[in-house]
């Protein structure tokens, strides 16, 4: 009997090459690459969403400036010497910031 198409190859025998095929298909399936790895940091616990527009996070910003402030105002006032100076310090500092992330907010919503 005469067929139309060649004979099929030999199968590959090899046993190196037939375990790295084996090895490349389990790891194709089993451990999947992580998407975005350079935005993961070890130990990071909170992130932000991608996505969310300036004023939002200028506004986020500066609510929780406000409310360090008032935990580190608290606190100052419960210190004494050179501890109480170090937490107006702080407090300073993060007023400052407050104030800076409440101007961008302004120019943001001036913006718009």
């Amino acid at each position: 009997m005469f067929k139309a198409t060649p004979n099929p190859p030999e199968p590959e025998t090899d046993p190196k090459k037939l375990q790295e095929a084996t090895d490349r298909a389990l790891d194709y399936y089993l451990k999947p690459k992580q998407t975005n790895p350079e935005n993961k940091q070890p130990g990071q616990l909170f992130t932000i969403v991608d996505g969310i527009d300036t004023e939002s996070l200028l506004a986020n910003l500066s609510e929780t400036l406000a409310s360090a402030d008032a935990m580190v105002s608290d606190l100052a006032f419960d210190l004494e010497g050179s501890r109480r100076h170090v937490a107006l310090g702080i407090q300073q500092l993060i007023e400052l910031s407050e104030l800076l992330a409440n101007r961008a907010l302004d120019n943001v919503n001036a913006q718009s």
